[in-house]
């Protein structure tokens, strides 16, 4: 018995995985990914800065870094749940080197959840057959332990961040349906990993709505009133946290996010700029500003010019740009054929992953360990109408599935596969609709996350359906015999 229980699938699991990470983040070359100005918001939080004075070309995209120097907390400040993950690495580092933070130490943080959200999703979703166990872990070591995944550990970025929580949210969802007697600990802890997911980015914000509507539907696992309590106060702590994260971003940050939507999204490309401007309410004078980003030095009028307060700033939001596009469909859909252009590529190809000790060229990446981002990059359909068909047949069977399930713990984990979705379809538009066509690959981050869920866990139920099916015709032939 002993012996069967360490042959068992999420323990083979547990031990690939490490062999895994431990080469790829933390033996021989160091491998991260370079800063491309967003480290700078997470350092001025959480006490950290540049360990060395260097040129610009070599602190930014160009070459990852190891070392940051210890500082003073708080010279600026971002509302983020990353900045207690990053806090507590800081604390650690400190522990065993005083004189400089080695970013291992936060990969080796992510790294440790990644590898605990993969133990439980193949504890609990294993079934019956040793075939669909092996199939399950295989999948998740071969997509999300991706040297593309992998490299943002050894960085400040805040993607690791909804990477992690979002696997985390599935693993426990599930692992509540699959328990007998589900746990207040894990439906807290669920909880916990749904607001790490909603307060990493204020992106994220709104997708704690819906996952506060299903923790209502968990609420119903157990007929006990202190359970039901518990879950209904989780699920309005949800919404409240998801509120007040969209309220606490910064102006400086809402008005970046807005210039990017308008003048590098709807004016990007227009082919009528100054009517576009008429139906937003904005001055003709701005038709200069189109097609341009932020962060260029050299427009017509300087983003921060104090003119485009009155003219501009004040007198949009991001709820006329949704308005602009539901007027105009066909132009969101030219924004969403650029956004799945750019929509299979997990890594940001133009940052590199290695220190500029390592001799290599600016922004060289790493390679190794690499089978499923490149697979997705040079052989998945980046075409919308591929995205729309996985969607289509997604939903359709996760709704099957609802249908023909009609127990509540298979109905509410079918309710969970559907939010998933939904979450892909959120943060496959809201970079369209937040931030225009900057830096889109990067943006859609989590819809990559969201998009290889999915693949996998279609891959499962396909190989669910045909084992079960096998499995049926042998019982059938048995008892025609």
């Amino acid at each position: 018995m002993f012996m069967k229980k360490w042959l068992a699938v999420e323990n083979g699991f547990l031990l690939a995985a490490v062999c895994i990470v431990i080469p790829l983040l933390f033996a021989g070359t160091f491998i991260g990914v370079a800063d491309n100005g967003d480290f700078l918001r997470i350092m001025g939080s959480i006490g950290l800065n540049y360990y060395a004075d260097e040129p610009y070309e070599d602190r930014f995209f160009g070459y990852s870094h190891a070392l940051f120097a210890y500082d003073t907390f708080f010279r600026g400040f971002y509302p983020s749940s990353q900045l207690i993950l990053v806090v507590t690495a800081r604390f650690i580092g400190r522990i065993f080197n005083g004189d400089a933070f080695d970013i291992r130490v936060l990969g080796a943080l992510y790294a440790a959840l990644l590898i605990a959200a993969g133990y439980i999703l193949v504890k609990y979703n294993k079934s019956k057959s040793l075939i669909i166990g092996l199939l399950l872990a295989i999948l998740l070591l071969f997509v999300f332990f991706d040297i593309a995944y992998l490299a943002y550990f050894n960085s400040l970025f805040g993607e690791p961040v909804s990477h992690l929580s979002l696997l985390l949210t599935m693993a426990l969802g599930l692992m509540l349906v699959g328990q007998e007697k589900p746990s207040r600990k894990t439906l807290v802890l669920f909880f916990a990993s749904i607001l790490f997911l909603v307060c990493a980015k204020t992106q994220n914000a709104p997708i704690g709505i819906g996952f506060a509507l299903l923790g209502l539907r968990y609420a119903g696992l157990r007929e006990d009133r202190p359970w039901r309590r518990l879950a209904a106060a989780l699920s309005a702590l949800t919404v409240v946290v998801s509120v007040g994260m969209y309220a606490a971003a910064p102006k400086d940050f809402k008005d970046i996010n807005i210039y990017q939507t308008v003048f590098f999204g709807i004016l990007n490309e227009s082919p009528d700029v100054e009517g576009d401007l008429e139906e937003l309410g904005l001055p003709a004078r701005l038709a200069v500003l189109a097609g341009t980003n932020y962060f260029q030095s050299d427009t017509a009028i300087k983003q921060n010019d104090p003119s485009l307060k009155a003219d501009f700033y004040d007198r949009i939001s991001h709820l006329d740009v949704l308005w602009f596009y539901m007027k105009h469909p066909g132009r969101l859909i030219d924004k969403m054929e650029y956004a799945a252009e750019n929509g299979m590529s997990i890594r940001p190809y133009y940052l590199g992953n290695f220190e500029k000790s390592e001799g290599k060229p600016s922004g060289a990446l790493s390679y190794a360990y690499s089978g499923w981002s490149e697979f997705k990059r040079h052989y998945v359909p980046n075409e919308l109408w591929f995205i729309v068909l996985v969607f289509a047949l997604y939903f359709t069977a996760a709704v099957w599935e609802w249908v023909r399930r009609p127990d509540r713990k298979s109905r509410v984990a079918a309710e969970l596969f559907v939010l998933l979705g939904l979450t892909g379809i959120f943060s496959f538009l809201i970079p369209i609709v937040g931030d225009g066509q900057a830096d889109m690959g990067k943006h859609l981050f989590l819809f990559n996350v969201v998009f290889d869920m999915m693949l996998v866990t279609a891959v499962i139920w396909i190989a669910h359906q045909v084992i079960s099916l096998f499995f049926l015709r042998e019982r059938n032939r048995v008892a025609v015999q």
